[in-house]
């Protein structure tokens, strides 16, 4: 690169700035990518949003809300995450990746669409780009619907619930055929002694 400055009078300054990787700063880059790629690669889902104009203080408690849930969060740079994303599959990713990023992941399919779902209803300008769920990505219409999906625990105490309800009526049909039974054998008379 060639920079030229021109001073009052006759003498002006040429300089030649060169600008070379360091080869320790590509190395460290690298392996921001592999560690990144590993961890996408070991998540069961991941959600990446635009988090420009959100304040500190929503930010933290932000942060709060994910951590306790069992989320990873953290602000990616684009290139380096369009690496990580090639290396593990998630090439259709590249095209989300633009303005700033945050990337959240989690062993959970529904905990961070949820959780950072919940967050971009109360702040218009945290917008969710995309997603990813057991290696199938998601545009940013899908991650809102399945953040709409109730948790783990709640759909197994719905299905305990109705097996339970099932159960119930099934040992009350058994108890009324018992009773009528019983009922009518109380009913029929005794042979009398001759």
């Amino acid at each position: 690169m060639l920079l030229r400055c021109c001073m009052a009078g006759s003498i002006s300054i040429s300089l030649e700035v060169k600008f070379v990787a360091n080869a320790s700063i590509i190395e460290q880059k690298q392996q921001v990518v592999n560690q990144l790629a590993e961890q996408m690669k070991n998540a069961s889902s991941g959600v990446l949003v635009d988090y420009k104009g959100i304040t500190v203080e929503d930010d933290t408690k932000l942060r709060a809300n994910l951590r306790k849930s069992g989320v990873s969060y953290a602000v990616v740079k684009n290139t380096l995450c369009a690496r990580a994303c090639e290396a593990v599959g998630f090439g259709e990713l590249r095209g989300v990746l633009e303005g700033t990023t945050a990337l959240a992941l989690s062993d959970d399919q529904v905990a961070p669409a949820k959780i950072l779902n919940d967050f971009a209803k109360d702040h218009d300008n945290f917008v969710i780009k995309a997603g990813f769920v057991d290696g199938r990505i998601l545009s940013a219409d899908e991650v809102k619907s399945l953040a709409a999906i109730p948790p783990k625990e709640v759909l197994i105490g719905r299905i305990l619930g109705s097996l339970q309800s099932s159960l119930y009526g099934f040992a009350y049909a058994i108890q009324a055929i018992i009773d009528k039974n019983g009922e009518a054998t109380a009913e029929e008379p005794t042979p009398a002694a001759e």
